[in-house]
């Protein structure tokens, strides 16, 4: 290949721009590294400084966050824990009413063992930047930027507090039932009528259900009912029974508290005793069997036994109840003597109506004898007003 002069002289120069072209380059490509070198060493000095700032405030819960509008953001937490317990506290002491008719009882959530979980609420606002990058967190504490979230307080109630204060209200409210009854009064000169009343009681477990609700939704007041107890007898299911007064000489047959059937008796004379009380029969007798019972004494001239029938002292039917003295409603083979004080203590009857009352009195029924013969009365006395 033949050069020529000229090209000759040029090469050099053509080499020379080469080599000065690759030094600017070299210089170009050293200045870009430092800067990304310097750049890095910035991002990751940012980054360093942003982990020592983060690490730094660990403790601390990230701004813009609220237990139940309590504001703890950059709190640690024994600060948001005071904070939330003082917010609670206030829940905690308002007054809870509960009334059942008049009657009405203050309390409060705290005094019922409600109690706010207040560890769990500031753990959870604690880690709410969990899920964050370091340098998210980061830039919300440096710039207090608010990540705006709202933790729930969780309140439970422990202890019995809830089932002693229904406890008390129960025994408070509580009304037995009223049985309808036929008695005696206290002088034992008259009968003493017991009407049928209604009770009343608590239904404890939905009491306590209505009050734990109350606490768990906030409500102020909470309004209890009782429910009905029945009796287990009224006048329409009490039955019948036998009255006797010995100041009348008069039997009185009562189908609850109405008169349905009314007698002429006698009863004892002086030296004896119809007593007064209210006795149970527990047998009834068709032509009874009659069993001297003072062999000793006025039944001194008569049989130790007598069987049914004809010549019967007791006549053709007999009552048996528990007073004192073998007392029993019968018959009498003396209808003169019906209306008088003439017995030994027994209550005697015509036997045509001992016959009619029998069948309409049942073993387990009431004999209740009230009066007294009056001081003044003999044997064979009616009593004053008598009808006889």
């Amino acid at each position: 290949m033949n050069v020529s002069a000229s090209d000759r002289r040029s090469l050099p120069l053509m080499q020379k721009g080469r080599h000065v072209r690759k030094r600017r380059l070299k210089g170009a490509i050293v200045v870009i590294a430092a800067i990304v070198a310097a750049l890095l060493l910035a991002l990751g000095g940012a980054a360093y400084g942003a982990y020592r700032y983060e690490q730094a405030r660990a403790d601390r819960i990230l701004p813009g966050v609220t237990v139940v509008g309590v504001d703890v953001g950059g709190m640690t937490r024994p600060e948001a824990e005071r904070a939330v317990k003082a917010a609670a506290a206030k829940t905690l002491r308002r007054q809870l009413t509960v009334s059942i008719g008049e009657s009405h009882w203050i309390v409060t959530p705290a005094q019922l063992g409600r109690r706010a979980d207040i560890d769990a609420a500031v753990t959870q606002a604690l880690s709410l930047g969990a899920s964050m990058g370091t340098f998210d967190r980061f830039w919300h504490r440096f710039r207090d930027q608010p990540v705006g979230a709202d933790v729930e307080l969780a309140y439970v109630t422990k202890g019995d507090a809830v089932t002693g204060l229904v406890d008390k209200i129960s025994q408070r409210v509580y009304t037995a039932p009223q049985d309808a009854s036929v008695g005696i009064t206290d002088d034992a000169n008259d009968v003493r009528f017991v009407y049928a009343t209604q009770g009343a009681k608590l239904d404890r477990g939905a009491a306590a259900a209505s009050i734990q609700a109350a606490l768990d939704t906030g409500r102020a007041t909470v309004r209890l009912s009782t429910r009905v107890i029945h009796p287990e007898v009224t006048a329409d299911s009490l039955g019948r029974t036998i009255v006797v007064r010995v100041d009348q000489n008069k039997l009185y047959l009562y189908d609850g508290f109405d008169v349905i059937e009314t007698f002429s008796v006698a009863t004892a004379k002086p030296g004896y005793t119809t007593p007064t009380g209210v006795w149970n029969i527990y047998d009834k007798r068709e032509n009874p069997t009659w069993y001297n019972p003072a062999l000793d004494d006025w039944g001194a001239g008569l049989p130790a036994v007598i069987p049914g029938g004809p010549g019967n002292p007791m006549g053709t039917r007999a009552i048996y109840i528990d007073a004192p003295g073998l007392i029993r409603v019968h018959g009498t083979t003396d209808d003169s003597s019906i209306g008088r004080y003439a017995s030994h203590g027994c209550i005697r009857m015509h036997n045509s109506e001992i016959e009619q009352l029998y069948p309409m009195i049942p073993v387990g029924a009431h004999v209740i004898v009230v009066g007294h013969r009056p001081v003044s009365a003999a044997y064979w006395s009616t009593p004053p007003a008598s009808d006889i």
